[in-house]
């Protein structure tokens, strides 16, 4: 059964960087499939589209398009685990894990705590500059992560993953506006979930991931120093607690 990772704003498949290599090695013996959402990675290209069942039916027609058929393991985290929470929602059969990685979405969360008013400013700031690489790609690393050790590596790798795969300043809108319209079915989804999220992001109230756990009453682990890239800074501490929850499960 495959696991299917996914991205969020604006980000695709090679910002997973090494996790995963360090995920499919702790967790998955099964086939590991970081996709990219339309308008990112290797479908830049495409428009990005308003909403994200939208994005659900596109995730769903590339992995039948390479011949990999339901039902999935999903972890995704900010946009995309909007877009991984729909599709178990709507498409519960498809489903059978979902791990949700610093999330928000109504109605468990209001605006001030799904993008946090310190950073509406910066936010902007970066809308206006988004067509110069250097700069954009140094303010989201500032804005999503607090492990700062390898800032430089970093910066040089999402710089040139977005020289080669640009991401239109029109789809980083539309991927906006999706995530903020967006609003999740009430309903616990059918299958087994599990939330991450830190307690140091510094872009998305942590409350979210507890209000919408609480909601679901399902299992949610808090990161004590990590900021919204939850897997970049401390991919160890993800594999390990996902391995833990699957591992309880099939007890």
């Amino acid at each position: 059964m495959s696991w299917v990772l996914l991205r969020g704003l604006t980000r695709e498949a090679r910002h997973w960087g090494s996790f995963t290599a360090q995920f499919a090695a702790r967790v998955a013996p099964a086939e590991v499939i970081a996709l990219d959402l339309p308008g990112n990675g290797k479908f830049h290209q495409h428009l990005s589209p308003w909403h994200v069942p939208g994005m659900v039916e596109f995730a769903r027609q590339q992995l039948l398009a390479q011949g990999i058929g339901p039902p999935y393991q999903l972890m995704a985290m900010s946009l995309g685990a909007m877009v991984a929470t729909d599709w178990a929602q709507r498409f519960a059969q498809e489903i059978d894990r979902l791990v949700l990685i610093n999330t928000s979405m109504r109605p468990f969360s209001t605006v001030a705590q799904r993008l946090q008013p310190h950073n509406w400013l910066a936010l902007m700031t970066l809308a206006v500059r988004w067509r110069d690489v250097d700069d954009t790609e140094r303010c989201i690393h500032r804005l999503t992560c607090n492990q700062s050790g390898h800032c430089h590596a970093d910066l040089m790798a999402w710089q040139q993953i977005r020289r080669s795969a640009p991401v239109s300043h029109a789809n980083a809108l539309r991927q906006l506006a999706a995530a903020a319209r967006f609003a999740s079915a009430v309903q616990t989804p059918r299958c087994p979930a599990l939330v991450l999220s830190s307690s140091a992001d510094r872009l998305v109230n942590p409350i979210c991931s507890a209000q919408l756990a609480v909601a679901w009453q399902v299992t949610q682990h808090i990161h004590p120093w990590a900021g919204h890239d939850l897997p970049h800074d401390d991919a160890t501490w993800v594999c390990e607690h996902v391995a833990d929850w699957l591992l309880l499960l099939n007890q």
